[in-house]
């Protein structure tokens, strides 16, 4: 799935912000953008300022905090965290799709998953549930990847780009960005000095036992006399 679809599933939201002037009218929008189908990216909801006006509110407060952990949270944040209101059915699996899009990203997996460790840190019963999520978000286009019972572990090659940088993450996508950019700038430097080596021992004029050198035995020795003879006599007159 792209960003553009998860982003027009939630534009009605957006626009239903606009009016919702109480506290309580902002907390029932966020419980219906959650369960929506599609809605996965949730940043410019959580910009409208009847939604900001939530935090911190002594009754509806902790709404804004459960957008939040869509927006850019998982399950296990989700967990411990306290006080948010209960997930209904659809709610709990859309966060279970955005957990598995951050583990599935994370720089420390590995790109076989473990059915144990997908089933704790998404809170599962059995592996059949994770198989069962798995195959709907595969479903969903939201991962490629393919199951392994025999070896319980989950294979994913690719993610949708639908979660929302949390609040300071551009700053360390930036450094990421510029490491990677400087990794590339010392490859094409040294490829640079291979191909600068490279063109000049091909500039340099050859030795003769070197044009000789791919020739039979026999060949070489005579080629190299019938050189040597020649420098001589260029020497001698």
């Amino acid at each position: 799935m792209d960003q553009s679809r998860a982003i027009n599933a939630l534009a009605p939201f957006i626009a239903l912000a606009k009016s919702a002037n109480s506290p309580r009218a902002a907390a029932d929008l966020v419980t219906q953008a959650t369960s929506a189908a599609n809605t996965y990216v949730f940043s410019e909801l959580l910009q409208q300022p009847n939604v900001q006006a939530l935090a911190g509110h002594e009754q509806y407060g902790n709404f804004h905090t459960l957008l939040q952990i869509f927006a850019w949270g998982t399950w296990e944040s989700y967990k411990s965290t306290s006080g948010l209101p209960q997930l209904s059915d659809a709610q709990a699996l859309k966060l279970r799709f955005l957990s598995l899009l951050t583990i599935a990203s994370e720089k420390t997996a590995s790109s076989n998953l473990s059915y144990a460790s997908l089933c704790s840190r998404l809170n599962l019963e059995s592996p059949i549930d994770l198989e069962h999520l798995i195959t709907q978000a595969i479903y969903n286009d939201l991962i490629t990847g393919t199951l392994n019972p025999a070896s319980q572990t989950v294979i994913i090659t690719s993610v949708a780009p639908l979660r929302d940088p949390a609040p300071g993450s551009v700053q360390a996508m930036i450094a990421e960005l510029n490491a990677w950019s400087g990794r590339c700038d010392s490859v094409l430097s040294d490829l640079e000095a291979e191909i600068k080596k490279v063109k000049s021992e091909a500039e340099r004029p050859l030795l003769p036992e070197e044009r000789w050198r791919g020739a039979g035995p026999g060949w070489a020795r005579e080629g190299l006399r019938r050189e040597s003879r020649q420098m001589m006599t260029t020497m001698m007159i």
